[in-house]
């Protein structure tokens, strides 16, 4: 295959996806016997590469039983609709409070346009295509899935996101997590494993459901997780134990600045020096070029998440 699928664990193939650089945002193939699904699609821009993985593989666009979404941001969502399209056969396995905006996306295209504005929107997302509401399936908690011979429980894990769930394989110890175990680039691993920080961008960061969530997580002690951000780490007590610290950090940062003139630019600061302290603890010797040039997306859109946060939270103490 080429270098841009990488064979991560059984039957389970990382498709970068593209989005914004090569290895931010993967796309999952999973393969038992006869029968394929993919978790999360990156952005309509991303399909083709998801389709070429399938014809690499010789899988038929039939085989494709499901296209799972750990939650409807459209790095992990965008593309669904046109790779539905392309998958006859397939349905699309969405969060309860999800599936409207596939059906519909005009409030989750006016969201994520709110957010990243109109040209960035445009070069990031391309056109959203509407999902038939016959092929999209909520999931309770506690739901399972089958693809081959392989069962996923579908775990309801809000705190990055209201409409966010996670897959865990129990047979193989195994979890899809989305956005809700962190973000893991791989330019940071070191001598020590992966570096992993924790994720606050809007609009439904909640940082006790999130240090829950995790903790549901880890409840299923999986020996891997495989991320959007990217694809399959281990030695998970470590990371959880570091995304717990991370997400009190990142509240206090929040606070510290939360009355400050332009307490946007305040908290990317705090945040960097935050990750650049963390980073080098790591053993990671990237120049500071590099650390802007793989962190400051990431910390803007974090800081944007803090504020809203912030303004619900003092919101609710008014009422």
């Amino acid at each position: 295959m080429s270098l841009q699928f990488e064979e991560v664990g059984r039957g389970i193939t990382a498709i970068d996806t593209q989005y914004v650089r090569s290895r931010m945002d993967a796309s999952h193939l999973i393969v038992d016997g006869d029968e394929a699904a993919f978790v999360d699609t990156g952005t309509t821009h991303s399909v083709p590469l998801l389709l070429q993985a399938l014809r690499e593989k010789n899988i038929a666009p039939e085989s494709v039983r499901y296209i799972f979404l750990t939650h409807i941001h459209l790095d992990h969502a965008g593309g669904a609709g046109a790779l539905a399209a392309a998958l006859p056969r397939s349905q699309v396995v969405v969060h309860p409070r999800g599936a409207a905006h596939l059906v519909d996306p005009g409030k989750l295209i006016a969201g994520t346009k709110a957010v990243y504005g109109e040209e960035s929107y445009q070069r990031l997302y391309g056109d959203i295509v509407p999902i038939p509401a016959e092929r999209v399936i909520t999931t309770d908690d506690g739901d399972r899935h089958q693809v081959g011979t392989r069962s996923f429980t579908f775990i309801h894990t809000p705190g990055h996101a209201l409409h966010h769930h996670c897959l865990v394989e129990e047979t193989e110890d195994i979890v899809f997590t989305g956005d809700n175990f962190g973000l893991s680039y791989r330019e940071f691993d070191t001598s020590k494993g992966p570096f992993i920080f924790a994720t606050t961008t809007p609009v439904h960061f909640d940082p006790q459901q999130l240090h829950d969530s995790l903790d549901r997580i880890m409840s299923y002690q999986p020996r891997a997780a495989y991320l959007t951000h990217y694809s399959r780490v281990e030695n998970l007590e470590r990371l959880a134990t570091d995304l717990h610290a991370d997400i009190d950090e990142l509240v206090a940062i929040a606070e510290q600045h939360e009355h400050c003139d332009n307490r946007h630019e305040h908290i990317e600061t705090a945040m960097y020096r935050h990750l650049c302290e963390r980073l080098d603890a790591h053993g990671y010797t990237g120049d500071d070029e590099e650390r802007h040039r793989l962190l400051d997306g990431d910390i803007d859109l974090n800081a944007q998440g803090l504020q809203v946060w912030l303004d619900r939270r003092r919101r609710a103490r008014e009422k």
